[in-house]
Order: structure tokens, then sequence, then C-alpha cells
């Protein structure tokens, strides 16, 4: 993509959650951004008063919900909704995509490719072809070819904040990551690049779980040497699951991986650790979903995961007991027992 025919094209920014209208605002910096959503009361509320939920937008976004019109305006999407809703939102877009679009998504959740009638409540165990990352679903429902992602430590609140942070873009295509880099870098937003989609979206995906269980430590009153070792097994954890599901150890290790885990596993700002700091206060899976304005993505995360596990010879300790205390009634302390007695033989078993 020539950067001199591009500069003054308009972005497109689909979903206008904490981390869409982040993402939108970042944009607005540098180019002309049209948001869409899918509520017309939204629409004008952007488009009259310059924000959304309390959250204020760049004076120059304007809203829209006809996915016709955002397409035909913008070449390069960002697509920034929850993963629940991602496939729906993506068949919807699609006959307005033409291959000349550039996609990248800010979406840290899978989906399931199911028969029809068919969901996680009636079946126990899904194959690797069944679960599908965010590129996959945009590959799988449109015509799109140049597909990437973003994943990084990106809590909405500090980035609506403009505090320093930094992302990867991550894409089979080198055009890609430099429109991405392009379009979100600043003095205080720095934009790595990453080929490894997969091992970026899973990094992105993975390291939910492992907040969950950060959230329920805290929510124990547990110390800083229990959550260091949560997070160095949660690593360990994250590396065997993505390699089982098609992404490298590299991607693990960095910012997309390590680098979010330490940041979501710390703070109370995310709504993933939040769930587990909420469950180890006694509170039901059901009364906080019912509270909370955005998804948690991990809950899903932690079923699905739970559910390719047993097609697999893998063992993921944490995952597996995350799994039981989310929809069996497993008792949190007792959970953390099993995991304390597990036998880990080895520190680093990955390198």
């Amino acid at each position: 993509m020539d950067s001199k025919n591009s500069s003054n094209k308009k972005v497109g920014v689909v979903g206008v959650g904490s981390f869409g209208t982040a993402i939108a605002n970042m944009l607005a910096e540098k180019s002309k951004v049209v948001v869409y959503a899918r509520k017309p009361e939204v629409v004008e509320e952007i488009n009259e008063k310059h924000e959304t939920q309390g959250r204020k937008l760049h004076e120059s976004i304007v809203a829209t919900f006809d996915p016709e019109q955002i397409c035909e305006q913008c070449e390069v999407l960002f697509f920034v909704v929850p993963s629940s809703g991602f496939q729906e939102v993506v068949r919807n877009f699609a006959p307005f995509l033409h291959p000349y679009h550039l996609i990248i998504h800010g979406t840290k959740g899978l989906c399931l490719d199911l028969p029809k009638g068919k969901d996680l409540s009636s079946i126990t165990k899904i194959k690797r072809s069944q679960v599908l990352t965010m590129s996959e679903v945009i590959q799988k429902e449109t015509v799109v070819v140049r597909v990437g992602c973003l994943a990084g430590p990106n809590l909405s609140k500090e980035l609506i904040k403009g505090q320093p942070a930094a992302t990867v873009v991550a894409s089979k295509y080198n055009e890609v990551i430099l429109e991405g880099q392009r379009l979100l870098r600043s003095d205080k937003f720095q934009v790595y690049g990453n080929s490894d989609i997969i091992g970026v979206e899973l990094s992105g995906v993975l390291k939910n779980i492992i907040a969950i269980a950060s959230g329920a430590l805290a929510g124990l009153g547990l110390g800083e040497n229990a959550r260091g070792l949560l997070i160095s097994r949660g690593m360990v954890e994250m590396v065997h699951l993505s390699n089982a599901l098609g992404g490298g150890v590299r991607s693990v290790i960095g910012l997309a991986g390590i680098g979010d885990l330490v940041a979501t596993c710390n703070s109370v700002d995310s709504r993933n650790f939040t769930v587990g700091y909420r469950l180890a206060k006694g509170e039901t899976l059901t009364q906080i979903q019912a509270e909370m304005e955005e998804v948690a993505e991990g809950i899903n995360t932690v079923r699905i995961i739970k559910a390719f596990l047993e097609t697999s010879d893998l063992r993921a300790p944490i995952t597996e007991n995350l799994y039981r205390v989310l929809f069996e009634d497993l008792e949190i302390e007792d959970a953390l027992q099993f995991l304390m007695k597990y036998p880990f033989n080895v520190d680093v078993d990955f390198v």
C-alpha cells in the first residue's frame, strides 16, 4: 500500500467498546476515522456529542450503522468487537468487503466452527479444525486476504488516558504490519511487528485464562510469591497450548504473550482479573457476568480450551482446574491445593 496515496484516506473502526474507542481516538490523531456501531442511538450520540457510554471520542470521528458505507469509505478496517459476536459481524460485512480491503482485528477470543444447531453445551470434545482464531474467521467468511491482528498489554483505561504503551501488529503480510505501524505509532505508543499471527492471537487469548486465576489469588489475599508462581507456570501452559493449536513459542515469550500476561495478571482494570477476584470473594459467575458492562473473554476461552483438551494428549492443569471452578462449583481453595500438589518436575521444558 502506497503511504503517499493512503495518508488521506479514512480508516474504519468496527466496534465502540472501551478498546475500540481507544483505538479510534489513537487513529484520529493522524487519520480521518469512521466508526461503526450497530445501534442507531449510539451512532447519534457519537455524531452529536462525541462520546459513547461516558467515553469521549475525538471530535473529528464520524459514526455510522451502515456496513456498506464504512466499507466504501475505508480501505483499512480495525475490527474490535467481542468474540461472541465476531462471526456475525464479519458475516454482515462480508457482502461489502473486497480483496483490496485490509483488516486488522483487536479481539482476544476464539470462535467455534460447529455443525448447525450445535454449541458447547451439546459438545464436550472439539478438534483444532473446529477452533477458529479471529483472523481465521475473517478469511473463512470474506474475500479479504490481507489480515492482521493487534495484541499486547493494551488496557483500555490507560490507552484512553494517553499513558505510554506498546502493541504488536501480527500478519503473514509485511504490508499489513507496516500499515498498522504507520497508522498507530506515536511518541507514546510503540508498535512492533510479528509474522506469527496465529501465535500472537493465541497469546492474547490464552493469557486471559491465567488472568482470571490471578484475580482469584488476589481475592484470596495471597501474596506476590503465589502470583509469581502462577504467572511463570501460566506462561509454560500457554506455550504448550499455543504449540498444540499451531502457534510458535516466540510469540508467547514476546509482548503479546508475557507482556500482556504480566499486565492483565496485575491489573484491577482487567475484566478477566476482576472475574477471578469476585469469584474468590464469594460471588457466582452468573452474578458477575450479569453486572459486567463488557465481556470477559477468558470465560468462554476456558470452555473452548477444555473441550479441545479432550481430543489432545495435552494436560493444562491451570485451565482444567479453572474450568471446574467456573462451571462445576469446585472451591477455589481446593483448586489451589490441587495445583500446589501437581507434579511439576521441570522448571522450563520448552526451550
